[in-house]
């Protein structure tokens, strides 16, 4: 077991005084058997109401509101988490779904539904067509195709990292040849539903302590993956920017359809897109002794 301290700061600074609109916090680690929140704070400057809710992937989300008008505003989370997940897991997978093409039950393709559906548009077929290029012979075995479209992000894109905001699509990510984590896993959640399974992308942190990661700045820094429902093991993840499976060091906070819903803080102001002078993120991941 590896016990982690995570102090995740967001900060940002205005011209003057503005009205802050409500903002809402996706900063709260999910906890899984693999996963146990020793302790979370979250403190936020000016003061604000905050009100907690779960939405409908089971995340955790706090919504801060302001009365006060600020030039600055700070957003600090600290956490402690025991993380337990095994370096070489062994994956249950159902008999009847080892081998590729399987069915799902009735049940689980209503449960799944949009998350076995590309959420980019493919007229051309052209990410179908690259795919496709993994699959060697049908049937073929599960896990193994999922491993190889993975792998396959990694050795056809670089990684670089980007300070601007925003996620490419995974068409083009290919054409570039380059993307960030968030690029990664974007692509590969849309190579995973062009094959029929279900795909969500998970945003957290990257415990990295012997600095052999990508995707991570320093020890650890927000990070992006995906997980794949397979039947039997259920929810698999996958992180292609480090070419692993399995959760041994990641700290998943939320889950989604669409990378856009799972942002650490979302929020609005009254007043000009100048007045916002900076925002800066700070993430820092610490390894501790029980």
């Amino acid at each position: 077991m590896t016990r982690i301290e995570i102090q995740h700061e967001t900060t940002y600074r205005y011209a003057g005084p503005v009205s802050l609109g409500p903002h809402q916090m996706m900063l709260r680690p999910r906890e899984t058997r693999d996963l146990h929140l020793v302790r979370f704070d979250l403190n936020v400057s000016p003061d604000a109401r905050i009100d907690w809710s779960t939405d409908v992937a089971g995340n955790s989300v706090a919504k801060a509101t302001f009365e006060d008008a600020s030039d600055r505003l700070a957003i600090n989370a600290r956490m402690v988490v025991d993380l337990t997940a095994q370096v070489w897991p062994v994956f249950p997978i159902s008999a009847d779904a080892a081998s590729y093409p399987f069915l799902h039950s009735n049940d689980e393709i209503t449960d799944l539904g949009p998350l076995t559906t590309p959420q980019y548009q493919d007229h051309a077929g052209r990410l179908s067509d690259w795919v496709e290029g993994f699959v060697m012979q049908r049937p073929t075995d599960t896990l193994s195709l999922l491993k190889d479209v993975a792998n396959g992000v990694t050795a056809q894109v670089a990684y670089q990292s980007r300070e601007t905001e925003g996620t490419q699509g995974p068409l083009e990510t290919l054409d570039r040849g380059w993307g960030t984590c968030r690029d990664f896993a974007v692509l590969f959640a849309e190579a995973a539903r062009t094959l029929g399974f279900g795909a969500r992308l998970v945003s957290g942190y990257l415990s990295n302590p012997n600095a052999d990661l990508v995707g991570s700045a320093g020890d650890g820094s927000t990070h992006a993956w995906v997980e794949v429902f397979v039947p039997g093991a259920g929810w698999i993840p996958f992180d292609p920017t480090n070419q692993s499976v399995g959760a041994a060091n990641l700290i998943p906070v939320a889950v989604a359809r669409r990378i856009e819903q799972v942002a650490p803080a979302t929020g609005s102001f009254i007043g000009t897109p100048s007045a916002l002078i900076s925002m800066d993120v700070s993430v820092r991941v610490a390894h501790l002794k029980k």
